[in-house]
C-alpha cells in the first residue's frame, strides 16, 4: 500500500473520475466508472511504485522520504518491481478491453512519462524538472474522459492545463521547505539551483497563469456559474498564499502553502462536478 502512494493516487483517481464525470450528459456509464477508474488507480499504484525503487538511494539520505518501505528494509528491491510491473501489466489488461485502447495508451504514457521520463531522467537532469515532468501528472482527466467519450477532447485538455499550471507552484512550495534534503542528494531542484527568492517569484508567477486557466471552463461554456464562485474564492486564497510566501519566508509558510494547494485542487474540482450536475448559466 505504502509503494503506491494512496494520497497521492487518490487525488489522480478523483481526477480522472472529473472527466468521466464532465464527458457524460448524464450518469458516468457504469463500464468506464468501474473499470477505468480501476486501472488508471493500479497504473498510477504502479508509477508511484516504480518512483520508489528508483529513488530508493536518495529516499535512504532525506528526512522526508527515509521511512519508505525500501530504506527501511520493510520490503526488497525485486519484490517492488514485481508489485510495480504486475499492477503495470494489470491496469493495460483491465483499461483495453473495458474502455478501449485510447485509454489503455494514454495511461501507459502517463505511467512511463512518470516513472522513466521524469524519475530517471528529468528529476537529475533540470531544475524546470517538475514543469515538463508534470505532464504525466496532468493527464488523468484527460484518460477519464477518453474512457467515456473514446476521443481526447479540448475540454478536457482544459483540465489538462490547469493540473499542469498546478503543479509548479504545488510543488516548488514543498521544494522549498525541504530544499536542504534536495541539495544533499544532488536534485537540481529549483531553489537548490536558482535560489528561494527566484522559486518564490516563480510560484506567483505560475499562480497567476493557473488562475488564468481556472477561468477558461467558464469563458468556453463548459462550467457556469457554481464553478466560477468556487474558483475565484479558491484562487483568492492561494494568491494569498503564494503572495506572502513571495513577501518571506516564515518556517511553516512554504509548507502550509503545499497543503493547501492540494485541498485547492480537490475543492476546484469537486466544483466542477457540482456545477455539471446542478449547472446554473451565467
Amino acid at each position: 500500500m505504502e509503494l503506491t502512494k494512496p494520497k497521492v493516487s487518490l487525488l489522480i483517481v478523483f481526477t480522472a473520475i472529473v472527466g468521466m464525470v464532465l464527458a457524460s450528459p448524464g450518469m458516468v456509464p457504469l463500464p468506464a466508472l468501474i473499470f477505468g477508474t480501476l486501472g488508471i488507480a493500479m497504473a498510477s499504484g504502479s508509477a508511484a511504485a516504480f518512483n520508489h525503487v528508483v529513488d530508493r538511494r536518495i529516499d535512504e539520505q532525506m528526512a522526508r522520504t527515509r521511512r519508505r518501505p525500501l530504506p527501511t528494509g520493510h520490503l526488497l528491491k525485486r519484490q517492488a518491481v514485481i508489485f510495480a510491473s504486475l499492477l503495470g501489466l494489470g491496469s493495460m489488461l483491465v483499461l483495453w478491453p473495458t474502455v478501449g485502447g485510447l485509454t489503455a495508451m494514454l495511461t501507459f504514457c502517463s505511467l512511463i512519462g512518470y516513472a522513466i521520463v521524469y524519475t530517471m531522467w528529468l528529476k537529475r537532469a533540470t531544475p524546470q524538472n517538475i514543469v515538463i515532468g508534470g505532464a504525466a501528472g496532468a493527464a488523468p482527466p484527460v484518460l477519464g474522459w477518453a474512457a467515456v467519450t473514446h476521443t481526447i477532447d479540448p475540454h478536457a485538455l482544459l483540465l489538462f492545463l490547469i493540473i499542469f499550471t498546478w503543479t509548479p507552484p504545488h510543488f516548488w512550495a514543498l521544494a522549498i521547505a525541504r530544499r536542504d534534503d534536495y541539495a544533499k542528494v544532488g536534485i537540481p531542484m529549483l531553489p537548490v539551483t536558482h535560489g528561494i527568492p527566484y522559486t518564490r517569484l516563480q510560484i506567483v508567477l505560475y499562480t497567476i497563469l493557473l488562475v488564468l486557466s481556472t477561468l477558461l471552463p467558464v469563458l468556453t461554456g463548459m462550467s457556469g456559474l457554481i464553478y466560477l464562485i468556487a474558483a475565484v474564492g479558491l484562487n483568492a486564497r492561494f494568491l494569498y498564499f503564494v503572495l506572502a510566501l513571495h513577501r518571506a519566508v516564515k518556517p511553516d509558510l512554504p509548507m502550509r502553502t503545499f497543503r493547501f494547494s492540494i485541498n485547492y485542487l480537490m475543492l476546484l474540482f469537486a466544483a466542477l462536478i457540482v456545477d455539471h450536475y446542478l449547472r446554473i448559466s451565467l
